[in-house]
């Protein structure tokens, strides 16, 4: 693949910027996979298991019980039991053996601010209790199979997407508007990530999350994420504020004060550093009596930075803040990229592959100070009925493409079989992609490394080129879509409506 004269002057950048990363722990090249549907629940992915479990489906999510929130509601009085035994089938152990056979060396874990359950307003809001421990079981299955974890903000406190409920509801709560991108819910997430970073150093069970992540797809549009920009650089000062306490060596934050087993109330008052501002302060100290409650107090086991991690500059639009001037530390960036939902490519392999062999994502990210930069979230869905042989290829150019940042890790490990899931798992299903012969089974490996030669060079798409300045990809967040309706990069309710009522795409096998 040839290189932009700008790219060719950034490697060394690069350079720095992914050895920094490397050292906090990270493989040396991304190939992962999402948990996706796993704590956090989304009932595309398993049809059939919602229904059994008591859940609905329906177009209006305000007229069934299509949330995790409606269903703790629907059924105070069993949705934890309900719960557990999801958690306990949808990933254990076989599924780690899968990834490990596979050649995974990273997982992305999707999770709600409800599983620190102490940060649920148990008045208004409704989730089903229990997920820690599960968390900690499954970590503890994938550090002794050798693979590294981040942890993904994925809902956060208050609906955070700008698309009216219908999307939103796939991970949190069904309303008519966000309500993240207030200084209440940001302040409630500081405290998750101050709880998470301690957890992440102390317990046992963490020792192989390597990363956590701010938020999964902001607002796009950031005239419409109020705050975010502050809330940015506030997520890495309370990550390493809370490091710095727990002893972990932070450059320019001097000595860490004399230890307390983690305490930090005792600890704050000798602390000066400008990272420990009011609100980082009063994050950390509302922290400190739920890691007690938790069990969990102590000074790091690690001694190294986590890898802060957000969503890319070039997310959104109308002049973001741009994550790289929040960064103290190692940090990563991640980009989704979902052709299937339109907006990207003309609806045909020549343009989707000419798209995706001249993607300049990485390039462009660097030259804005985002990188390393990995592909958290893909897959092989496309928006028009395609072979075998031609998702080979795709599937390929993706993974090429992506492999020029720091990796990928596609969308999601697995999807239910089931007839009303029907053939979601041929195209959104990693280890069937694998069993299928769809994905090769060394993921550092192509079936074609020259698949991409034929289609380097301007582009005859008429799709709308990549900017910063308009939505740069049409990611809906992991919803399935029809081959006959289409989700733009700005979808009304009833398009994306359509989309989750839609039947499985119709794509044929070769």
């Amino acid at each position: 693949m040839r290189a932009t004269t700008v790219f060719s002057q950034l490697i060394p950048l690069l350079s720095v910027f992914t050895s920094a990363v490397l050292s906090a722990g990270l493989p040396k090249k991304i190939h992962g996979v999402n948990l996706g549907s796993w704590l956090v629940l989304e009932a595309w992915m398993l049809p059939q298991e919602w229904q059994d479990m008591g859940g609905q489906h329906c177009n209006d999510c305000s007229t069934c019980i299509a949330t995790e929130f409606a269903f703790a509601q629907a059924y105070p009085k069993t949705v934890d039991k309900i719960f557990d035994g999801h958690w306990t089938t949808w990933f254990n152990q076989a599924d780690v053996d899968a990834l490990v056979d596979a050649g995974i060396n990273t997982v992305r874990i999707p999770l709600g601010y409800w599983i620190i359950e102490a940060l649920v307003d148990r008045r208004t809001e409704f989730y089903p209790r229990g997920g820690l421990k599960h968390l900690r079981r499954g970590l503890q299955q994938l550090n002794k199979a050798g693979i590294v974890a981040i942890l993904d903000h994925h809902a956060l406190p208050g609906p955070y997407l700008d698309f009216l409920d219908q999307l939103d509801f796939f991970r949190t709560r069904c309303t008519s508007s966000p309500q993240f991108y207030t200084d209440y819910n940001y302040h409630r997430a500081l405290v998750w990530t101050s709880i998470m970073t301690v957890l992440s150093h102390v317990d046992p069970a963490f020792a192989n999350v390597v990363s956590i992540e701010a938020v999964n797809e902001p607002i796009m549009d950031a005239t419409q994420t109020p705050g975010y920009g502050d809330f940015q650089k506030n997520f890495v000062k309370v990550i390493r504020a809370t490091e710095f306490l727990l002893g972990v060596p932070t450059p320019g934050l001097g000595s860490t004060p004399a230890p307390n087993n983690g305490n930090f109330t005792a600890m704050l008052p000798q602390v000066n550093q400008p990272i420990f501002t009011a609100e980082i302060r009063a994050a950390l100290l509302e922290a400190f009596p739920i890691l007690l409650q938790l069990g969990v107090v102590g000074l790091s086991k690690k001694r190294t930075q986590l890898v802060t991690n957000f969503m890319d500059v070039n997310w959104q639009y109308n002049d973001p803040a741009n994550p790289a001037d929040a960064a103290i530390g190692p940090q990563g960036y991640d980009n989704h990229l979902y052709y299937v939902f339109g907006g990207v490519a003309d609806a045909n392999p020549e343009a989707y592959m000419r798209h995706i062999c001249n993607l300049d994502r990485v390039q462009n990210d660097a030259a804005l100070g985002n990188s390393p930069l990995w592909f958290g979230e893909w897959g092989l869905p496309v928006q028009f009925n395609t072979t075998d042989d031609f998702l080979r290829m795709w599937g390929d150019a993706q993974k090429m493409a992506y492999s020029k940042g720091a990796g990928w890790i596609f969308w999601n490990f697995k999807i239910e079989k089931s007839e009303l899931a029907g053939d979601l798992s041929r195209e959104w299903s990693y280890l069937d992609g694998v069993r299928n012969g769809l994905l090769t089974k060394d993921p550092s490996k192509y079936f074609n490394p020259n698949v991409c030669d034929p289609y380097i060079g301007p582009a005859s798409s008429t799709a709308p080129p990549e900017s910063s300045t308009t939505p740069a990809s049409s990611s809906t967040s992991d919803v399935p879509a029809s081959t006959t309706t289409t989700v733009s990069a700005e979808p009304s309710s009833a398009e994306v409506s359509t989309a989750v009522a839609a039947t499985p795409s119709s794509s044929t096998s070769a």
